[in-house]
């Protein structure tokens, strides 16, 4: 019996994101003196860095407390279960593609306790929005403290965008308070398509509107964007950290302009935001705080790895416990949900 012939599919976006990444790391290397890079790690202050590695640890510590406040409207979800997929999802967001790290984190506590993906899945959306409005708080605030001249337009763009990210908050938590909304687009959007896959649709977004109900409450939502500014003053001291244990002249104020750079840099799709994380750091080092490209470049590895790694090993060694694997979370996808709480579960 003859077997029908493979079909050979080029793996365009594995090929298009190599290629960023190795432009972008081109782009970071080209001009650096190797001799001075390595020196400038012999010199290192390793004190400074270790602070460093427990302060990123922490910040995961920080981003399950901001979880369980968002999951709270959904029921109250331990600790260790909300940590644990935390850091495993993250583990997954670094060493995976495509981001999927962002769907597994929701799925895998979903599974453990109980609650339904897509509203589990909800809150994610709400932690990004969280995560801009912080970032764009935090550097509005500390632009008067830089002590350096970012300019009128960087100065006026901050303070627009702040504002922005809160009316943009403030339209969510809107939107929230209507739930049957999400329902009546879905059923809307859904007369295009097959039944099957129309039913899916609504039942997703209901659930999805389940999940917004944290928005509905104004102390919830105040509780988690008090933790997402500790969150991110947790990230910019590690940032200050390093910086300082390389000798860079930033004050703590300066990073959170470098942390401005960082979101754009990790935002490019190259594995564990490899070379646009590097590019980032370096540009603001040397643009804004007089750092020679050497040391800049030195401080831009170190920091990404003490942002990734310790992490990374913490998420491979909860897999392991979890009988989980790289290829294993790759695999895995969220089970189509009906409309009933009991075949959620199932």
């Amino acid at each position: 019996m003859s077997s029908s012939p493979r079909t050979f599919r080029i793996p365009w976006s594995g090929l298009l994101t190599a290629g960023l990444t190795a432009l972008l790391v081109w782009f970071f290397v080209r001009n650096l003196h190797w001799a001075q890079v390595r020196q400038a790690f012999a010199t290192a202050n390793l004190g400074l860095i270790t602070v460093a590695v427990l302060t990123t640890l922490q910040t995961y510590l920080i981003r399950a407390w901001r979880w369980q406040a968002l999951l709270r409207p959904l029921g109250d979800v331990p600790f260790s279960p909300a940590f644990r997929t935390t850091v495993i999802g993250f583990t997954a967001l670094f060493l995976l593609p495509a981001r999927v790290g962002e769907v597994l984190r929701p799925y895998l506590l979903a599974r453990q306790v109980g609650l339904n993906f897509s509203a589990t899945f909800a809150t994610i959306i709400i932690e990004r929005a969280l995560d801009l409005t912080a970032v764009l708080l935090l550097f509005a605030g500390a632009m008067p403290f830089l002590g350096v001249d970012v300019g009128a337009e960087t100065r006026l763009a901050g303070v627009l965008a702040a504002v922005a990210a809160l009316v943009g908050l403030a339209a969510l938590f809107v939107f929230a308070g209507h739930p049957e909304k999400v329902g009546q687009w879905a059923d809307w959007f859904s007369r295009i398509l097959p039944a099957r896959a129309a039913a899916a649709v609504g039942a997703f977004a209901r659930k999805f509107a389940e999940g917004l109900a944290v928005m509905r409450e104004p102390r919830a939502l105040a509780v988690s964007l008090a933790w997402s500014l500790a969150l991110w003053a947790s990230i910019c001291l590690g940032i200050w950290l390093v910086s300082h244990a390389f000798g860079l002249t930033v004050p703590f104020s300066g990073s959170f302009l470098i942390v401005m750079y960082l979101v754009v840099g990790v935002a490019l799709p190259t594995p564990g935001g490899a070379g646009g994380f590097h590019v980032a750091y370096q540009m603001a080092a040397t643009t804004y705080f007089g750092a020679s490209v050497d040391d800049a470049a030195a401080a831009a590895i170190m920091l990404h790895l003490v942002s990734f790694v310790p992490v990374a090993v913490v998420g491979l060694a909860f897999m392991w416990q979890d009988g989980l694997t790289l290829e294993g979370l790759k695999q895995m996808r969220p089970a189509p949900e009906s409309g009933t709480e009991e075949e959620t579960r199932r």
